[in-house]
C-alpha cells in the first residue's frame, strides 16, 4: 500500500485526453459543494482530523447501497482487533480513558482535563499508545497525580477493574503502562543490533525471542516441504506465537480461536453482504472470506485472494482481513484492516490505460532481464471512492492499494490496484493555502508547477506504484517475501516508488494520453526530492532516526540519487536567506538515476539478498543530519500545521418502511470524539483483559 502501504486503447483521441483533467480531481464531490464542506475539522498534538466525501453514493442502486452498509458494519466490527494487535494492554487503557471521558465528575474545563482529552484523542488516532508512524510510545502531558484524581472521581462501575481489584491496585497496574517511558517503549523495533521480537511491544509474540520465532517458522516450512504440502502459503499471517508450558504454540485468529467474538460479528455482517452481492464472483469472494474466518486456514485465505482478483465486474469492492505486515518486526503477521469502496468509472480510465499496457512497462523496465516477468497476468487497476475505513486503516489510511501480497498469486493470477481519489482530494482541499509549499519549494516556478500539475502527478504516481510497481518483477526460485526480514517493507516500497518515478517521465505517458507534457513528471520529482531529503523530517522528533518503512523508502531513494548525481549537480543543495533548499538541475539525469537504483533494488528483491538490503537501508535511510533537521522543524513550526492526518468516517443508516429497506442514508459527522465514543459503545466485542 502507499502512505502508501503494499501494497498505488493505445491511441487516445483529443476528446478523451481533455477529459483527463490535469492538476484537478477528475470529479468533484457532487453531494455538497466544496466551499460548504468542511474537510479539516480539528487539530491536536501532531494530528489533524479531516472528513472525506463519498461522491456518487446517492446514484448507486438500492442493492449496492445495502451492500456498502453491510460491508461497512463488518469493517467497524473488527476495530478492537487492531488495538489488541498493536499492544496487549491497549484495550484496557482505551476503555479506562473512555470511562473517564464519559463519567469523570471533576472539573472538565481545566487545563489538565484538556491535556487528558488530547491524550485520549491520540490513543484513538493511533489505535493505541504508540505513535502510528514512528511506533514510539507517546506519553501524556498530564501528571500521574492528576491521573489518580481522574480515576478516583470516575464512577467505579465504569472502570475496567479486574474481579476483586481495588482502585489503588488498578492505578498501580495502569500507571506504568501509561507513564513509564521504559515500559513498552517501541511498538515495532527495526534495530538490527537488537532482538526485534523482545524489543517490540506489538502483540504478535509472547515469551519468545527473535530466534525462537525464526526457528519455529523455518521448521514449519521444512516440515511442509518434507510432507509435500503447500509451501506457498503465508505462514504465520493470521496468528499469535506464544510460549505455553515450555512449548511454542501458534494461536490462530479465527472463530473459535483468538479474536473469535470480533470475527463472529465480522462474519455476521459478511453473511448479510453475501445475500446482496452484485455478481456470482463477488458472492464467491465473500463465501471464501467467511470460510477463512471460520477455519483460520491459510490455504482458504489464498483461495479468497484468487477469487477476489478474479472479481472484475462488481462496482462495489472491499478489503477485509489480516493483510499488511508493517506492524510485525519480522514482517510476517498481518494487521487487521478493512476498506469499503466503489469504482469511479470515469476516473478509472486513467488506470485502465496503465493496466492494459502492463507488459509494455515490464518489458521496458531498466531492471535485468532475468528479473522481469515474461508474461504479466491479470493486472487490473481502478480509481475508487472510499466509503468506509476500518481497523488498521482507520482513522489513518493509505491512499492506494495493491493486493494480494502473495507474489505467487500476483504471478499466476494477477493483482488489483486502486487509487483512492476522494481521500487524496480531501488531503488537497485541507492543505490548500497552508503555506507549506511556499516555505520549502525553491522557486515560484516549482510552486506554480505543483499547483497546476501536483494533484495529477500524485495520483498518477500512486497508480504507477500500486498498479505496476508492486506487481512488477519476479523472485528467483526459492526466494520468499520474508527473505529480507525487517528490511522487506522498506525495500518493497522503494521498489514500487522507483518504478513509478522512472515511468512518470516516460514519453509513453504522453503518447497514452495520461499527461500533457513533462511538467507533471517535474512536479512529482520536485515534490519527491523535497520530501525525501527534507520535509518528511517534520514527522520526526529531534535526536530520533527514521524508522517507518515508507519514510525510510523515500529517504533511501532521495539520498541515493542525490549522492550519485552530486558530481554532475543533478540535485543541488542551495541556501537563500539562511534557509536550505534542494534544487533539481537535470530532470532527465535524475530519471536515469531512479532507473539505476530500481535495477539494484529489484535484484536485491529477486535474490532475497538480506545483506545488500541491510547495507542500502542502513547507509541511506536511517540517520538524520541534526542541523538540517533542526532547521526544518523551526521553519515548519511557524506554519502551525499538523504533519499527520486521519479521517472521520461517514455514517450510514438503513431507511425502512415497516420491515422493507427503502434506502440507505449517508451523513457526514464532524466530531472525532463523538464518533470514537460511538464506535466503542457499538463495536467493542473483545475482552479488555
Amino acid at each position: 500500500m502507499i502512505l502508501m502501504k503494499t501494497t498505488r486503447t493505445l491511441l487516445i483521441m483529443l476528446t478523451a485526453f481533455a477529459a483527463l483533467s490535469f492538476g484537478k480531481p477528475e470529479k468533484a464531490p457532487d453531494n455538497k459543494s466544496t466551499e460548504k464542506f468542511k474537510y479539516l475539522t480539528e487539530q491536536f498534538a501532531d494530528a489533524k482530523i479531516l472528513r472525506y466525501q463519498v461522491p456518487g453514493f446517492e446514484t448507486l442502486s438500492l442493492k449496492q447501497k445495502e451492500l456498502i452498509y453491510y460491508l461497512s458494519q463488518a469493517a467497524l466490527s473488527g476495530r478492537d482487533i487492531a488495538y489488541d494487535q498493536n499492544f496487549k494492554s491497549n484495550l484496557l487503557i482505551r476503555k479506562t480513558l473512555e470511562a473517564i471521558y464519559q463519567d469523570y465528575k471533576g472539573d472538565r474545563k481545566s487545563a489538565e482535563f484538556a491535556k487528558f482529552v488530547v491524550y485520549l484523542k491520540r490513543v484513538w488516532f493511533c489505535n493505541g499508545i504508540h505513535h502510528h508512524y514512528s511506533t514510539d510510545k507517546f506519553l501524556p502531558e498530564f501528571s500521574k497525580e492528576y491521573f489518580s484524581v481522574l480515576i478516583t472521581k470516575t464512577k467505579k462501575a465504569s472502570l475496567p477493574l479486574a474481579p476483586g481489584q481495588t482502585t489503588d491496585q488498578f492505578l498501580a497496574e495502569l500507571t506504568p503502562l501509561i507513564f513509564s517511558p521504559d515500559v513498552a517503549p517501541k511498538r515495532v523495533s527495526l534495530d538490527p543490533k537488537s532482538d526485534l521480537v523482545l524489543n517490540s511491544a506489538s502483540n504478535f509474540y509472547e515469551g519468545l525471542t527473535q530466534k525462537d520465532a525464526e526457528d519455529f517458522y523455518a521448521n514449519m516450512k521444512k516440515e511442509a516441504r518434507k510432507n509435500k504440502q503447500d509451501t506457498m502459503i503465508a505462514f504465520g499471517l493470521n496468528s499469535k506465537l506464544v510460549r505455553e508450558s515450555g512449548k511454542i504454540v501458534e494461536k490462530t485468529y479465527k472463530i473459535g480461536g483468538l479474536y473469535s467474538p470480533a470475527l463472529s460479528q465480522v462474519v455476521f455482517w459478511l453473511e448479510k453482504a453475501q445475500a446482496v452481492a452484485e455478481t456470482p464472483e463477488q458472492h464467491l469472494v465473500i463465501e471464501k472470506l467467511i470460510a477463512y474466518y471460520r477455519s483460520g486456514n491459510l490455504t482458504t485465505w489464498d483461495e479468497y485472494n484468487i477469487a477476489w482478483v478474479k472479481d472484475l465486474n462488481s462496482l462495489v469492492d472491499f478489503v477485509n482481513g489480516f493483510i499488511e505486515v508493517y506492524g510485525d518486526p519480522m514482517a510476517m503477521k498481518g494487521s487487521w484492516e478493512s476498506i469499503v469502496n466503489f469504482k469511479d468509472v470515469e476516473a478509472t480510465r486513467r488506470t485502465e490505460i496503465l493496466s492494459k499496457n502492463a507488459q509494455f512497462f515490464e518489458d521496458n523496465s531498466p531492471v535485468a532481464p532475468e528479473f522481469k516477468k515474461k508474461k504479466v497476468k491479470g493486472v487490473t487497476a481502478k480509481v475508487i471512492i472510499v466509503a468506509q475505513l476500518g481497523g488498521e486503516s482507520d482513522p489513518t489510511t493509505p491512499i492506494g492499494i495493491n493486493l494480494p501480497n502473495a507474489n505467487w498469486i500476483r504471478k499466476d493470477y494477477g493483482s488489483k490496484s486502486v487509487t483512492m481519489d476522494n481521500i487524496t482530494y480531501a488531503y488537497d482541499q485541507a492543505a490548500a493555502g497552508n503555506g507549506f509549499l511556499e516555505e520549502f519549494a525553491w522557486s515560484k516556478e516549482e510552486v506554480e508547477r505543483s499547483r497546476k500539475s501536483g494533484h495529477l502527478a500524485g495520483n498518477l504516481t500512486t497508480d504507477l506504484h500500486e498498479c505496476l510497481g508492486h506487481g512488477s518483477g519476479q523472485l528467483k526460485r526459492g526466494v520468499t517475501a520474508d527473505s529480507l526480514k525487517n528490511y522487506h517493507s522498506t525495500i518493497e516500497e522503494a521498489r514500487a516508488d522507483l518504478f513509478a518515478l522512472y515511468y512518470i517521465k516516460d514519453q509513453a505517458l504522453v503518447k497514452f494520453g495520461l499527461v500533457p507534457d513533462d511538467e507533471v513528471a517535474k512536479a512529482e520529482y520536485d515534490s519527491y526530492i523535497r520530501n525525501g531529503l527534507m520535509t518528511q523530517l517534520v514527522r520526526i522528533h529531534p535526536g530520533k532516526t527514521i524508522e517507518e518503512a515508507h519514510m525510510r523508502d523515500r529517504a533511501l531513494i532521495a539520498r541515493w540519487v542525490y549522492e550519485k548525481g552530486m558530481d554532475r549537480k543533478i540535485i543541488e543543495k542551495v541556501t537563500r536567506e539562511g534557509k536550505t533548499f534542494f534544487r533539481i538541475n537535470d530532470y532527465d539525469g535524475l530519471r536515469a538515476e531512479f532507473g539505476e537504483l530500481l535495477k539494484i533494488i529489484q535484484q536485491i528483491t529477486s535474490e532475497g539478498d538480506y545483506k545488500a538490503a541491510k547495507n542500502l537501508v542502513e547507509i541511506y535511510a536511517v540517520q538524520i543530519d541534526p542541523e538540517l533537521h533542526k532547521e526544518v522543524l523551526q521553519r515548519y513550526a511557524k506554519l502551525n500545521i499538523a504533519p499527520y492526518a486521519g479521517f472521520i468516517n461517514p455514517v450510514y443508516t438503513l431507511v425502512k418502511e415497516g420491515n422493507t429497506i427503502t434506502d440507505v442514508k449517508i451523513e457526514y459527522p464532524d466530531d472525532f470524539a463523538t464518533q470514537m465514543m460511538t464506535y466503542s459503545k457499538k463495536y467493542s466485542f473483545l475482552p479488555v483483559r
